[in-house]
């Protein structure tokens, strides 16, 4: 008789979780949740920053190969009108704005100006998790 009120102690201790059991659970739940969003919000910037870094070289590589070989200079706005061979949408930043609007991550700087014909330019980009991508002509 013992022994059976020993085995249902044993049974009747082991029906549920105690709140200690369970307050670490959700405290492991929310601290794995929080490693899991500062980790998507870190993965997230760094898919914006390439984004940003593609947008420039295209814009470099359509201004030096494209623009620059038929016209032997450089113009002193670039554009979706001025440089056709690429991609209109590259023109807009992550955020929607085109190169030249104000508060723009893209900036095209022109430089040796004589009118609307340049003989050197810089584009920039500013970047989240790294320093400003510049590409300029090295002529």
């Amino acid at each position: 008789m013992n022994s059976r009120k020993h085995e249902r102690r044993l049974f009747s201790q082991s029906d549920g979780f105690t709140v200690v059991e369970l307050i670490i659970a959700i405290l492991f739940l929310a601290g794995a949740g929080t490693l899991f969003l500062i980790q998507k919000q870190n993965v997230e910037a760094i898919n914006r920053d390439a984004d940003r870094k593609t947008a420039i070289n295209a814009m470099y590589y359509n201004l030096k190969e494209v623009y620059y070989v038929a016209n032997k200079s450089y113009p002193r706005v670039i554009n979706s009108s001025n440089l056709r061979a690429m991609d209109p949408a590259l023109f807009k930043d992550p955020n929607g704005k085109a190169v030249g609007e104000q508060d723009s991550n893209y900036r095209y700087l022109p430089s040796g100006c004589n009118g609307d014909v340049c003989t050197g330019f810089m584009l920039r980009t500013t970047l989240e998790r790294e320093s400003d991508y510049i590409k300029q002509n090295d002529d």
